[in-house]
């Protein structure tokens, strides 16, 4: 059965942080791979970079998607971030995979699915500007993603390894995904 994976996109989203995920997973693994947004409208990356979803966030359940993935972006730090919260615990509670890298890591604090679980995001200061955070003591420092069980959480400078885990989240751990990791992680050496 081919997985189906919600990706979360926001107005000026980063499209680097998920765009090998996307990528790979549909073009080379045969996932589905669905953008979603708030309220399904379309919105433009920080790169100009112009997406019409296929589904508003708002519908997105486990009972439909594999997973759920959050796209990073400015927006999480401000006062217009959308509340996904109900999403996240839905997939979370679910033992669906959730993932989040750079600023949607804050939707993850948000939410208090990082309270009981290991994470990384940008840096420990940064999740502590949401009020919500308990996680504190959870935190690990490094420059790769991590994963939890089925929370995958990764800073933005750390695509590939985000990819990785939320495939091997996924129960897609094989040669094929090792050698993508290595291809295209060589120059970080």
């Amino acid at each position: 059965m081919t997985k189906r994976i919600a990706i979360g996109l926001t107005e000026g989203f980063a499209d680097w942080e998920c765009a090998l995920l996307m990528a790979s997973a549909r073009t080379y693994f045969g996932f589905e791979v669905v953008p979603a947004s708030p309220g399904g409208s379309a919105v433009t990356s920080m790169g100009g970079l112009n997406v019409t979803p296929a589904a508003a966030v708002e519908t997105v359940t486990p009972a439909e998607y594999d997973a759920l993935v959050l796209c990073g972006g400015t927006i999480w730090e401000t006062d217009a971030a959308p509340d996904m919260s109900a999403q996240i615990r839905a997939f979370h509670e679910a033992g669906r995979p959730v993932g989040a890298i750079c600023g949607a890591t804050l939707a993850l604090a948000r939410a208090g699915v990082l309270d009981h679980s290991g994470h990384t995001s940008n840096a420990a200061e940064f999740l502590a500007t949401a009020p919500e955070y308990r996680g504190h003591a959870l935190y690990r420092d490094q420059p790769q993603a991590v994963r939890d069980g089925n929370l995958i959480t990764a800073p933005g400078t750390a695509p590939i390894t985000f990819t990785a885990e939320i495939y091997r989240a996924l129960g897609f751990h094989n040669p094929e995904l090792d050698h993508y990791v290595k291809l295209y992680g060589r120059e970080h050496g």
